[in-house]
């Protein structure tokens, strides 16, 4: 199992720090979370497109971020358009949109080794409190990196299901999806026991 999505390119957010990549994907969350018109999320998603041609990231390399997630952002279109209005609807989609391609982002242009190492620093004066800062990096690194993973296992099953021509059947795409996720968990727990991660 690939733990890294890390695409190596010589681009200047490659070379930023990665917690200021994390302050920066924090900062944004809350500020994407108060914005409640579309136009201006529109201009953050284009924004968040030409980060992407900055760190060098293709069309291709783009697309595949957010495809996974289609589906889900056209069920929050559609609930949101019924019960409230379409603005609403599109509010919701552009949030969820922008935040999924900037976390993306982050992960592409950033080795899991910078930051497990950026996460324990900023979690070191917590471990006075018992917080074991290495275990903290180690789940937040690991919810990041699934997020993604988890995503694209439930495209790869739609896909074999349209196949098979039952991609109406959700219960058929769900039991695949949670068998492969808990195999994962399990590949991931085992790799972590090797390595002796107390």
């Amino acid at each position: 199992m690939t733990l890294g999505l890390y695409v190596q390119r010589a681009s200047p957010l490659h070379r930023l720090a990665a917690g200021w990549k994390l302050l920066l994907l924090a900062v944004s969350g809350v500020l994407i979370f108060t914005v409640q018109d579309w136009r201006l999320l529109l201009g953050w998603l284009a924004l968040t497109l030409a980060l992407y041609g900055l760190a060098r990231m293709g069309a291709k390399t783009t697309w595949a971020q957010v495809r996974p997630s289609l589906g889900l952002l056209a069920f929050f279109l559609v609930f949101q358009a019924v019960f409230t209005n379409w603005e609403a609807g599109l509010v919701t989609v552009l949030r969820f949109g922008v935040m999924i391609l900037l976390a993306s982002l982050v992960t592409l242009t950033t080795r899991v080794s910078d930051l497990l190492a950026t996460l324990e620093r900023a979690l070191k004066p917590l471990a006075r409190f018992g917080v074991n800062p290495a275990k903290v990096s180690l789940a937040i690194s690991l919810t990041l990196r699934f997020i993604p993973v988890i995503a694209q296992t439930v495209s790869d099953v739609q896909d074999a299901q349209r196949a098979r021509g039952i991609e109406k059947n959700q219960l058929a795409t769900a039991i695949p999806v949670i068998i492969r996720t808990l195999k994962m968990a399990d590949d991931v727990a085992d790799a972590i026991d090797a390595r002796s991660f107390d």
